[in-house]
């Protein structure tokens, strides 16, 4: 039941509660063969041609519990929906991008339409570090596959209140940014300590905005964390939260780096521990992010998760040096997890609490923060200032100043997000603003509207005095 706003409101999730969903799982894969960072980088194609060779070694997709689907080219509408791309969505969204994002579009219009019981959108390039604003590359990531599929799905379909579990070893800091003000999205992530591994962030106080603290959970694990460790995590805080948020659907952001074998982190879960985890969370969608263990991980990782989101048995999944007594969780770590758990299951709890406070104590009035935000991989510096609205009746709307110097120039932009569920007073408010800013011009080079209640997205370059919309 949903309280916030003062308003009372049951939904119905996509697969009912208790019963089980009939129908194959549907399995998208996209290797992107043109794109990758560096010929030896990381994230590059071969992440997901061992995997298909074993699926198809093993037989698994001529099973009738699967079944195969093409990706298409995401629109420059559905990128826009949630991202402002400086100085366009072409400079920042390649045809590799926009064909991964649009792979998890396919996936979620197959299980809307009753084709499949659940999928797994197996593309790259990744996405989870993308920002709402984006000026370049961070993370591996230019553009956030799984946010482009939800506004997708809301724009489309009507859905509404989604949650979405990210399972990478790297905190979802663009995940985490995008829904940060949005209390009808819960963002769950657990990931290895950002005290000792990128991005730096991720920490048990980063609640969510003003108007939907609570509705953002971080659970920063230490390295080493096992299998039991993880799955104390879901048992005592995912599945209960998920239980009490009741999601219409339920989204997994399936990175796969918490692997022991990993290069990139220190991490020990293992290709059975990611099955169950699969298993228990019973996601609707599952969305690859990262993993680099390309050849001793991602293949049994990656069977693992789609054996077990088709009711398959993977009891006899191994990797080939895998030794079961390395994943018990010793008792420093288990004492931490316990301490977490506990933490923010009393924020989630008090989220509705949160809100009416900071609507009592601010309403009209703008909340603003200031962030300096890294692009490690392009080597860009923004500095940018976030001014909410804050509103009785709805989760108000975002103005966005953001500066960065990068490769391609510097860009000075200002960014307009009204939300979809805005009540008629912002939305009014906040294109009113639009249009004095487009007139007056002041010092940026381009200013965004995203307008979600319209599904319509206007971009004026101050430069040229031109506008475009799409």
């Amino acid at each position: 039941m949903n309280k916030q706003n003062g308003s009372a409101k049951a939904y119905t999730p996509v697969r009912e509660k208790g019963k089980k969903a009939a129908g194959p799982t549907g399995l998208v894969f996209f290797p992107a063969f043109d794109w990758a960072i560096s010929p030896t980088h990381p994230e590059r194609e071969e992440r997901l041609l061992y995997t298909r060779d074993q699926l198809f070694e093993e037989g698994v997709m001529d099973l009738p519990e699967i079944r195969q689907y093409q990706p298409r080219l995401a629109e420059l509408k559905d990128i826009a929906r949630v991202h402002f791309c400086v100085p366009d969505i072409e400079a920042q969204a390649t045809q590799a991008h926009r064909i991964a994002a649009g792979g998890a579009l396919v996936i979620a219009d197959a299980l809307m339409n009753g084709e499949i019981k659940n999928g797994f959108a197996l593309v790259r390039p990744p996405g989870h570090h993308a920002m709402r604003v984006a000026h370049g590359n961070r993370g591996f990531c230019n553009i956030n596959n799984e946010p482009i599929m939800i506004e997708y799905l809301r724009q489309k379909y009507g859905l509404r209140r989604i949650a979405i579990v990210d399972t990478d070893v790297h905190h979802g800091d663009g995940t985490q940014d995008i829904y940060w003000h949005d209390p009808d999205v819960l963002f769950i992530s657990f990931h290895q300590d950002g005290r000792t591994l990128y991005p730096g962030s991720g920490f048990t106080d980063e609640i969510g905005g003003a108007l939907a603290a609570g509705t953002t959970l971080n659970v920063p694990l230490p390295p080493g964390t096992t299998d039991e460790g993880i799955l104390f995590v879901l048992d005592n805080l995912v599945l209960p939260v998920l239980d009490e948020f009741q999601p219409e659907l339920v989204v997994n952001s399936a990175g796969q780096d918490n692997h022991y074998t990993d290069p990139l982190a220190n991490m020990a879960f293992s290709a059975r521990g990611y099955a169950l985890l699969n298993e228990k969370l019973s996601p609707d969608i599952a969305v690859l992010e990262g993993g680099y263990s390309v050849e001793t991980a991602l293949p049994y990782v990656n069977m693992g998760i789609i054996m077990a989101m088709a009711g398959i048995d993977y009891s006899n999944l191994y990797e080939p040096d895998y030794r079961e007594g390395l994943f018990k969780e010793d008792s420093s770590t288990r004492k931490r997890l316990e301490e977490i758990v506990r933490e923010l299951t009393g924020v989630f709890r008090r989220r509705d609490a949160l809100a009416d406070a900071t609507r009592r104590q601010n309403a009209g009035s703008l909340l603003q923060r200031r962030r300096r935000i890294y692009y490690d991989t392009d080597q860009i510096r923004e500095a940018q200032l976030e001014s909410l609205k804050v509103c009785d009746d709805c989760p108000g709307y975002l103005l966005i100043e953001s500066e960065a110097v990068s490769g391609r120039g510097h860009y000075s932009v200002y960014c307009i997000s009204i939300p979809i569920r805005s009540c008629p007073r912002c939305r009014d408010e906040a294109r009113e603003r639009y249009e004095k800013l487009c007139q007056t011009r002041e010092s940026f080079d381009y200013i965004y509207l995203q307008d979600r209640t319209a599904d319509l997205y206007r971009q004026f370059d101050c430069r040229r005095k031109k506008e475009e919309t799409i």
